[in-house]
C-alpha cells in the first residue's frame, strides 16, 4: 500500500472534499443561523471522517437575496457569519487538523448592492460603466436578446437610470459582470489573491462557465422538446427550451482560466469548478481540466440530476467521459446545496446509501461530500410558509426549491438537533432527529461509520485514489470495473439493486485485490 498524504501540492487529485453550508452547520450566537465560529468548533468532526479538505459555501458580505451567492463585498465577512478574526481562526484550526480549506468564489455576478454596480448604473460614462453587461433595447423596446434567466423569465432587466438593460443569468438582483473588460478580470484576480494570502488552499468556482457572454449578443436557438434536459434548471423552467450557445460557455473563458491558474500555482492552490451546461458539460470538462494550466478539477451534474443511477447509467457516463473528455479530472458528487438529497432522489435505504458511497469512493476522480450526506439524511419536506429559497418560491409547488437540502445539521437530540438554541432559519425535520451524529456514533452499523470506512478504503489504496479505471460494464444491476496503478490492481463489483444478482447479495460491493 502507498500512503498518499494530503500534504502535497496535488492533494486534490483523488482527494475528498467535504462541503459545509455555513447557515446550516452550527450556530454559536443563538440567532438561528450557522456561523464561522460554529464551523471551527465542528472541524474535529469533519477531520474525523478522513476527508482531505473542507469547502465552505459563501460567507461574504451580502444582502442574502440568494444566501451569499449575491456578493456585495468580496473582501468582507457578513456579520451574520462573524468576523475576519473568526475566519482566520477557522483556517488555522483546519490546518492544525490536517484539513485544507476551499472557499466559494462567486465571480460571474455580484449583488446589485455592490458598490461597483451602484457606480456602473449611475451613468453611461463613469469609471465602471462597462463593468457589467449593459445593452440597448431593440427598436421596439424589448430586451436585446432572447436569453433566459435560470430563476425564470428574461435574463435582461431594464434600468431607468441608463435607459438600458443589464444581464442577470440568475436573480434580477444578481447582475452579471462583464469579463470582456480587462479591469474586471484584474479586480477579480486581486480578490482571489486576497483570500490566498489569508491562507485558503483553493476555491470552488461558482458557475465557472458563465463568466463570458457573446459579444455580438446573438439569440440562443430553440431546443426541440426531445433534447431538453432538466439537469441545470427544473423541468418547469423555460430555461430548458433553449440551446445556451451564446449566453455562457464562451471560448474566451479559457484564457481567463489560464490566467487564474497562473496565480494559483504561486500558492500551490487548487480549484474545483461548477460547470452548468446540459448540452456540452463533458466537452467543457475536457477543455477546462484536461489541458494543463487551467483548472484542476470540476464537477458536472451527471450524478446530481433527477435521473436514477443504476449500473447502466454509470457505465454510460464513463463511456461518454472516455470518449469526449479522456484527459479530464472530474469531481463526483451525489448531493450538494442546489439539488434534492440523493437518498430521496433515488429512494435509497441505508443499505443502498452505503453501496453508493462505496462505489463513489472507488471511481476515478475526486469526490465532494455534502454535509449530512454521511448521516443518510433525506430531503426535508417543508411547508410553503417555511421556504426561503427564491427559486422554490417562484416555481412552487411543481418545484419546491433548494431549502429541503439546506436544513440544519443534526448533531444530537438537544434543542434543534444541537444546531441552535433558538428558532433555526429553516426548520429541523423530525425525521432528521433520528439520524444525529451522536446516535450514529453509537451504532457500529450506521451510515456514518460506513462513510468513514469507505473514505478510509480510498485513502489506503493508491489505485482508488489515482489509478486507471478500465473494463467498466454493467451486467443487469451489477456494475464492475478495474482500478489499477503501478502498485496494485483492484476488481470492483457492485450490485446496485435490492435483489441478489451476479452472485452478490442486494447492495453488496465486492473489492478484490489482484
Amino acid at each position: 500500500m502507498v500512503d498518499l498524504s494530503q500534504k502535497t501540492a496535488d492533494w486534490w487529485k483523488g482527494g475528498i472534499i467535504y462541503q459545509v453550508y455555513p447557515r446550516s452547520f452550527q450556530d454559536t450566537t443563538g440567532r438561528g443561523i450557522g456561523d464561522l465560529a460554529g464551523i471551527a468548533q465542528r472541524l474535529p468532526y469533519v477531520a474525523s471522517l478522513g476527508v482531505d479538505a473542507v469547502w465552505i459555501s459563501p460567507f461574504f458580505t451580502s444582502p442574502m437575496k440568494d444566501f451569499g451567492y449575491d456578493v456585495s463585498d468580496y473582501r468582507g465577512i457578513d456579520p451574520i457569519f462573524g468576523t475576519m478574526e473568526d475566519f482566520d481562526w477557522l483556517v488555522e484550526h483546519a490546518h492544525d487538523l490536517g484539513l485544507k480549506v476551499m472557499i466559494d468564489l462567486v465571480m460571474s455576478h455580484t449583488s446589485d448592492q455592490h458598490p461597483w454596480f451602484a457606480e456602473s448604473r449611475s451613468s453611461r460614462d463613469n469609471a465602471r460603466a462597462d463593468w457589467y453587461v449593459w445593452a440597448d433595447p431593440k427598436p421596439d423596446g424589448t430586451p436585446p436578446t432572447n436569453w433566459l434567466s435560470i430563476f425564470g423569465g428574461s435574463a435582461w432587466q431594464w434600468d431607468a437610470r441608463r435607459e438600458q438593460y443589464y444581464l442577470h443569468n440568475f436573480l434580477v438582483s444578481q447582475p452579471d459582470l462583464n469579463f470582456h473588460n480587462e479591469d474586471v478580470q484584474q479586480e477579480l484576480m486581486e480578490v482571489a489573491e486576497f483570500w490566498l494570502d489569508k491562507g485558503v488552499d483553493g476555491f470552488r468556482l461558482d458557475t465557472v462557465n458563465f463568466y463570458f457572454h457573446d459579444r455580438q449578443l446573438r439569440d440562443n436557438p430553440p431546443l426541440p422538446p426531445a433534447q431538453r434536459k432538466a439537469d441545470i434548471a427544473p423541468a418547469v423552467n423555460p430555461y430548458n427550451h433553449q440551446s445556451h450557445r451564446y449566453d455562457k460557455s464562451q471560448p474566451e473563458n479559457l484564457a481567463f482560466l489560464e490566467r487564474l491558474a497562473g496565480l494559483l500555482r504561486r500558492y500551490d492552490a487548487a480549484v474545483i469548478g461548477e460547470i452548468g451546461d446540459s448540452e456540452r458539460a463533458l466537452e467543457l470538462l475536457e477543455e477546462y481540466t484536461g489541458v494543463a494550466g487551467r483548472m484542476q478539477m470540476s464537477y458536472v451534474f451527471d450524478f446530481l440530476s433527477g435521473q436514477d443511477l443504476p449500473a447502466e447509467r454509470i457505465v454510460q457516463v464513463f463511456d461518454q467521459l472516455h470518449a469526449v473528455a479522456p484527459n479530464s479530472w472530474p469531481c463526483w458528487a451525489l448531493s450538494n446545496h442546489d439539488v434534492a438529497r440523493h437518498v430521496t432522489r433515488w429512494n435509497l435505504t441505508d443499505q443502498a446509501a452505503k453501496a453508493y458511497a462505496t462505489v463513489m469512493m472507488c471511481l476515478r476522480g475526486s469526490v465532494c461530500l455534502y454535509q449530512g450526506e454521511e448521516l443518510g439524511l433525506p430531503e426535508a419536506e417543508l411547508e410553503y410558509e417555511d421556504l426561503r429559497d427564491p427559486y422554490g418560491i417562484e416555481f412552487w409547488p411543481e418545484y419546491k426549491g433548494r431549502d429541503g437540502c439546506r436544513t440544519p445539521m443534526v448533531w444530537d437530540m438537544g434543542v434543534n438537533g444541537g444546531f441552535s438554541t433558538s428558532k433555526p432559519w429553516l426548520p429541523v425535520p423530525h425525521t432528521h432527529l433520528q439520524r444525529t451524529v451522536v446516535a450514529q456514533e453509537a451504532d457500529a452499523q450506521s451510515v456514518l461509520h460506513h462513510y468513514r470506512w469507505a473514505i478510509g478504503l480510498r485513502r489506503k489504496h493508491s489505485a482508488l485514489r489515482l489509478g486507471r479505471m478500465t473494463d467498466i460494464r454493467a451486467d443487469g444491476p451489477v456494475l464492475s470495473f478495474t482500478r489499477a496503478d503501478d502498485w496494485q490492481t483492484l476488481q470492483i463489483k457492485a450490485n446496485l439493486s435490492d435483489r441478489e444478482s451476479g452472485g452478490l447479495a442486494p447492495w453488496q460491493v465486492q473489492i478484490i485485490e489482484g
